[in-house]
């Protein structure tokens, strides 16, 4: 007759394999739907105002690699900024809205097909609101250390001696 030992055996490999299934379970649990829980917490923004503008963000730099939580958390500092940047923000995302009604009967978080949330883009491209979106979300989008490593991006290179000694022209992809 075969002992079996009740009592479960916790070891590095189990904590390690939990986490690494639980992670991306987190993170698609942020993703950019309307009523998405993540935007009721804001104060100071509408959740429907700051999932339009996520949504914009990935329509203005797509990324298909890239969780929709790295947008999320480009827009997030919208909800604590300036009032006269919230008004933009708030009227911009309205005027997203009224342009997809307007041409899809429905607003522009639900248009599904992401060429015609582009067009609606486009159509606002000289607008202040699309403006701002746009120059801040370089740095909101790009400056988050965890996509670095997907881009390839190594980080600042000043405390090591800077680029010239490190690789400046090692670069084989250029003819």
């Amino acid at each position: 007759m075969r002992v079996v030992d009740k009592q479960p055996k916790v070891t590095r490999r189990i904590v390690l394999r939990g986490s690494m299934i639980a992670v991306p379970g987190i993170a698609a649990g942020m993703t950019i739907v309307p009523n998405a829980a993540w935007a009721q917490a804001a104060k100071n923004l509408s959740p429907a105002t700051l999932t339009t503008l996520a949504r914009a963000a990935r329509d203005i730099y797509p990324h298909d690699r890239i969780a929709d939580a790295y947008y999320i958390t480009a827009v997030s500092g919208y909800d604590s900024g300036k009032p006269e940047v919230r008004d933009l923000l708030t009227k911009g995302c309205a005027t997203l809205d009224a342009a997809a009604k307007k041409r899809h009967g429905t607003p522009y978080l639900s248009v599904v097909s992401e060429t015609d949330r582009v067009a609606i883009l486009t159509a606002n491209q000289d607008t202040p609101f699309f403006n701002k979106l746009r120059s801040d979300l370089v740095v909101t989008l790009y400056n988050q250390k965890p996509l670095w490593e997907k881009f390839g991006y190594e980080g600042a290179s000043a405390d090591k001696g800077g680029y010239i000694n490190r690789g400046f022209n090692d670069i084989d992809w250029v003819s």
